[in-house]
């Protein structure tokens, strides 16, 4: 199935469109990329974002390399003109020279000749996010989603990815700085159980010794290793309730290994996202082979997103991030909402008795009510107590069409804050970019981590709809 090339007008004039003609225009605006071109999903696809095969590469600015910045943060930048999606980030807990960055690309090259699109590709920095060397993690011939990085103490790498739903989550690591990658371990096709698998998330200890990872299988499943990632133990089920689980957040005590815990979300279906879902801590005393569910809150029915092509009830919908600083203080960033079908908002709890009671909830987002709020990150300075940084996507500026990406911070566990940052801070650039934000947010999740000089590093997605095009884009700074 072929596809016709329009030529759009240069990045510059977009930013001068009325808000009806940018959206007319960035519908029928679209570069087709010969490598792919999908209509639907089949197969261990189904479920998952619909690739187009389009991209605004003609027309997306990629700035390579800008200056350092004395202080305060970068101009945002954009990883590529491709068609990318939900991307994660880590920086070398020791050494922040070393910062590394995975997306899932749905145009463009592919890893091989028998491989599929989207693929996974990293990015690795060894000047502090500077300037970047890319590479495609696996070459797996699976379709490939839901990319999550972490590094160690040691300068070890460990990395996770979607290889369809079977064999589903796969773990790899790399002793090297991501050079080089071990072969993948993953838990489900081939007679295991679950027999399929969805949504890794990964959590690990300073030094790399202890993994945790989650995903889910409709239920709640997590496995756990005390040998640096070399073997695994068998998935543990965690939840005895039919509701669909999603992790979104891992951390792991500073003080001892065996106890981590996981922020997660639960809905009365996967299919549908009718009716109340739940944000739940779980946490492990014992290295993972138990697991017990603290309930954080519970928000009402998802709103809808109808105005985003290709949008469907459930992307607003909430989901939790997980922090814990130095001193075992445990913070909770989250969306919900106390009325069926009204935007989420943004709110924390904090915990400093390892997650056993939780403060009451505090609101982080602007106090209107009309703003649509998602996608919080959360992170902690790794040596500094009381230091948290989080990061969301908004409307305020423009509803619907006029998102953004904030971030704020407190240095007293969340007793103050910061005034709000906006960090996607160009105002064109690529033809979903006006002066008003981004059209919409691109993909489930990003992320923020921070390293041992206090810097942030952030990534998120952004895009002309759900259904794209969109890009990766990223900042660091403090």
């Amino acid at each position: 199935m072929g596809s016709s090339w329009k030529r759009c007008p240069e990045w510059q004039v977009w930013k001068h469109l009325p808000a009806l003609l940018l959206a007319l225009t960035v519908a029928g605006c679209f570069a087709a990329s010969p490598e792919l071109t999908k209509s639907g999903q089949t197969g261990d696809e189904k479920g998952k974002k619909i690739g187009t095969g389009k991209s605004f590469i003609a027309e997306t600015m990629v700035v390579q390399a800008p200056p350092a910045p004395p202080g305060g943060w970068d101009a945002e930048r954009v990883m590529s003109g491709q068609d990318d999606w939900e991307p994660a980030n880590a920086v070398d807990p020791v050494n922040p020279n070393y910062v590394y960055q995975l997306t899932t690309r749905y145009t463009g090259p592919k890893p091989c000749g028998n491989c599929k699109l989207p693929a996974i590709v990293l990015r690795r920095s060894t000047d502090g996010g500077a300037t970047w060397v890319e590479q495609f993690l696996s070459t797996s011939g699976k379709a490939q989603y839901d990319p999550q990085i972490v590094v160690a103490s040691t300068g070890w790498v460990y990395a996770v990815w979607l290889d369809a739903f079977t064999p589903g989550s796969t773990f790899v690591r790399s002793m090297d700085r991501g050079v080089t990658w071990s072969t993948g371990i993953s838990w489900s096709g081939n007679g295991k159980k679950p027999q399929w698998n969805d949504k890794p998330w990964l959590g690990i200890s300073r030094d790399g010794q202890h993994v945790y990872l989650g995903f889910n299988s409709s239920d709640s499943y997590i496995v756990s290793s005390h040998d640096f990632g070399a073997s695994f133990s068998a998935p543990v089920k965690t939840n005895s309730d039919t509701r669909y689980w999603f992790h979104s957040g891992a951390v792991v005590s500073p003080s001892n290994p065996m106890v981590a815990w996981f922020a997660t979300s639960n809905y009365s279906s996967g299919n549908n996202y009718n009716g109340d879902s739940n944000v739940e801590v779980l946490k492990t005393t014992n290295g993972g082979v138990s697991w017990s569910d603290v309930h954080i809150d519970t928000s009402r029915e998802v709103p809808l997103c109808t105005w985003a092509a290709g949008c469907n009830q459930g992307f607003l919908g909430t989901q939790a991030a997980l922090a814990i600083d130095s001193a075992g203080k445990l913070m909770v960033v989250y969306n919900s909402n106390d009325t069926p079908d009204v935007p989420e908002q943004i709110y924390f709890k904090t915990s400093t008795d390892g997650g056993a009671t939780w403060s009451a909830r505090t609101k982080l987002s602007v106090a209107s009510a009309a703003v649509n709020n998602g996608f919080p990150m959360a992170a902690a300075h790794p040596t500094t107590a009381g230091d948290f940084r989080v990061v969301w996507q908004d409307d305020r500026i423009f509803s619907h069409s006029g998102w953004n990406t904030w971030y704020k911070r407190t240095t007293n566990g969340g007793t103050s804050w910061t005034a709000d940052v906006r960090l996607s801070d160009l105002t064109s650039g690529a033809p979903y970019k006006s002066v008003n934000g981004y059209a919409f947010p691109y993909g489930d999740y990003g992320e923020i981590d921070v390293d041992s000089n206090g810097r942030n590093y952030v990534v998120w997605g952004e895009g002309a709809s759900y259904t794209g095009p969109g890009g990766t884009w990223y900042t660091r700074g403090n």
